[in-house]
């Protein structure tokens, strides 16, 4: 660890899912302690709170294909601030090191000759599935658990062959807007259509919801929901054993209805 009482340095922070709640004492702590704070878009403004009431708080919210600023800007915006001797804390949804591109900052702030820190925080696929009551591995049911991005680099370049199906879970982030073509790829490698899938919405955060249907009904399902980000995705035989909401179900019991 860095010396707390140290000066011009870099802290990544992991804000959790969502719920302040579920911050670590650790970050609790760093936030404290900053004089600025480059934070994501989804945070809670409970987190922010937790700052100094004199610390500069810069967002630079990301959201699909519309950036506050580039990867590139975010970095040199974190370097010329610690360089006036600083102590910032760059705060990331989730953890940093999980589809947060904190790797990508850290060796920017290394390769800038400026101490740095992680400090790690509570994944959304692990705050989501707690609050919806789904195990991500279990003994009967998964063995294994893979955590993919559903829109990096674009799903055609990435192989995610063997990564879902029986015994195994398959978790997505950042895959509302490609949920069809997810659930088309999967099928396409042999993964089952009456696969259960389920989608975690807001997990933590007000307003949360988890729903779930099977594979081959999981576009049309994010549709008729009207699905909207931030939520991840979980593939798998787990998804059965959750609180969620088994939307295909009721639709069956409004046809039958229909019928009757």
């Amino acid at each position: 660890l860095l010396d707390p009482n140290a000066r011009g340095r870099v802290i990544l922070v992991g804000a959790g899912p969502g719920d302040p709640g579920l911050l670590t004492v650790r970050a609790v702590e760093a936030l404290k302690s900053a004089d600025i704070v480059v934070h994501d878009g989804l945070i809670d403004l409970r987190v922010l709170d937790i700052a100094p009431p004199g610390a500069q708080r810069i967002s630079v919210a990301k959201q699909r294909a519309r950036h506050t600023l580039p990867q590139e800007a975010i970095n040199a915006l974190i370097v010329a601030h610690v360089k006036t001797g600083a102590i910032v804390v760059r705060l990331k949804g989730g953890d940093p090191f999980i589809f947060g591109r904190g790797g990508e900052e850290v060796e920017a702030v290394r390769a800038a000759g400026l101490p740095v820190e992680v400090i790690p925080g509570v994944s959304a696929a692990l705050g989501c599935a707690a609050e919806a009551m789904l195990p991500l591995t279990h003994r009967d049911h998964s063995s294994a658990v893979t955590f993919v991005a559903g829109k990096c680099k674009g799903l055609s370049d990435q192989d995610w062959s063997g990564l879902a199906g029986q015994g195994r879970t398959l978790v997505i982030y950042m895959g509302v807007a490609t949920a069809s073509d997810i659930a088309d790829k999967l099928m396409a490698d042999g993964v089952a259509p009456d696969m259960p899938v389920a989608v975690l919405e807001r997990g933590t955060l007000a307003g949360s919801r988890a729903i779930r249907t099977l594979l081959a009904d999981l576009g049309p399902m994010v549709t008729r929901e009207a699905v909207k980000s931030p939520a991840i995705i979980v593939v798998g035989e787990v998804g059965e054993l959750s609180d969620a909401e088994d939307k295909l179900a009721r639709w069956a019991r409004i046809a039958e209805d229909a019928a009757a």
